[in-house]
């Protein structure tokens, strides 16, 4: 497949472009963007389609709302305040979340100093469900289609897969963000530099059971840290205490730690961890060999002797994908094992491509972004182009 290209839209003063952009950020307590990435990379698309003299409409979603009901604590409102800033611009908003005679009015009125953002696409029940009427009132809003999220190009929802469907190929595109995530994986799909090593890490083996069976086939090295680690060390017979582990993914973590062998490909677990008698910032810890965890305690960290490992591992490396954090990253007490290998990433002279979601967070929080070679604003999706799957987001905008 090919991408269509947003530069051969042929996009004239006045003409109405919807742009699904991804607003999902972080926010903190007091309902404040923490960490506005998101937003920033748009930029690029909505400045292209502005600088042609379009009418913009922007779609997102945030969080996960109850369908049908709007909840403030997921409004696009706060999205709204920073797109303005970013933009310098008037960004308006309709009163509510249907795609209502209002809504319609409010796209086709814009003035060319304004942009219009449409509240979280979540709140109607026809987003999650792919749905052709949802789908069919929001092609009533614009002439072209351009999808730039593709941090939800793995989902099939009514503004990712269902609205496109009902452009045709001229009238919709893939966004300047788009073209550019798909570019970088598509590289370490294809033909990546070697020796090609997959940092992987997280909370859960089944989340990613797929992709590390798939990237098995590709890398010289695979590196496990994270929650999910606990699995496999319990499958090689060691006591890990109150850690997280996937009892029924046992024998896949076996079979993976065989497979591995099987295709000579170097595989690495930590060999020692930070361990709590409890699951808080306030808890007491240790740093044991994975041989000495103590039963009740719960690790939720890697300690320095593994990341001396893990760092000389990756020091010949050329090209580094990494998704997935090492320990609890959330609470600065089980953060250093992440921060830290976020700076030998950033050191590195390897191409370092990183997954989005938290391990974006993390390489953010650690001062790191400028370094990284590409980091990725979709988690998920990203995961799931590098199990060789066809994202529905993606099919959409392409030949």
């Amino acid at each position: 497949m090919k991408l269509l290209s947003i530069h051969k839209l042929e996009i004239k003063k006045n003409d109405r472009v919807f742009i699904r952009c991804d607003f999902n950020v972080p926010l903190n307590d007091e309902g404040e963007i923490a960490d506005d990435r998101r937003i920033r990379a748009a930029l690029a698309t909505i400045r292209y389609c502005l600088g042609k003299g379009a009418k913009v409409i922007l779609a997102s979603h945030l969080g996960r709302p109850k369908a049908g009901v709007f909840d403030k604590k997921f409004s696009l409102k706060v999205i709204q305040k920073r797109v303005g800033e970013l933009l310098k611009k008037d960004v308006i908003m309709p009163q509510n979340f249907l795609i209502d005679d209002e809504t319609i009015n409010m796209s086709q009125n814009l003035q060319h100093n304004q942009v219009l953002l449409l509240e979280n696409l979540r709140f109607n029940p026809g987003e999650t469900k792919n749905d052709s009427t949802f789908a069919k009132q929001l092609s009533n809003l614009a002439k072209f289609y351009i999808n730039d999220a593709f941090g939800v190009c793995h989902r099939e929802h009514a503004s990712v897969y269902a609205l496109p469907m009902l452009y045709s190929n001229d009238k919709k595109a893939a966004g300047l963000l788009l073209k550019r995530e798909v570019s970088f994986f598509d590289k370490i799909l294809k033909n990546p530099t070697k020796p090609y090593i997959a940092i992987i890490g997280g909370s859960k083996v089944s989340s990613k059971l797929n992709v590390l069976l798939s990237l098995l086939n590709k890398v010289d090295k695979l590196i496990i840290g994270g929650g999910m680690a606990f699995t496999f060390l319990k499958a090689l017979g060691y006591e890990i205490g109150d850690s997280l582990v996937e009892e029924n993914l046992i024998e896949d973590a076996k079979n993976i730690i065989e497979e591995a062998k099987n295709k000579n490909v170097k595989f690495y677990l930590p060999v020692d961890v930070v361990i709590a008698n409890k699951f808080e910032e306030n808890a007491l810890t240790q740093y044991v060999p994975i041989q000495e965890i103590t039963p009740k305690w719960i690790g939720l960290d890697i300690a320095p002797a593994t990341l001396t490992i893990f760092k000389e591992a990756i020091r010949d490396a050329q090209t580094i994908f990494w998704n997935g954090p090492m320990g609890v990253f959330e609470m600065e007490k089980f953060s250093k094992g992440s921060i830290s290998l976020s700076h030998t990433l950033a050191k590195s002279s390897a191409t370092t491509i990183v997954g989005g979601g938290d391990t974006g967070e993390v390489v953010n929080n650690a001062g790191d972004i400028d370094n990284m070679t590409f980091v990725s604003t979709g988690g998920g999706a990203a995961l799931e182009l590098l199990e060789g799957k066809i994202l529905p987001g993606i099919k959409a905008v392409s030949l």
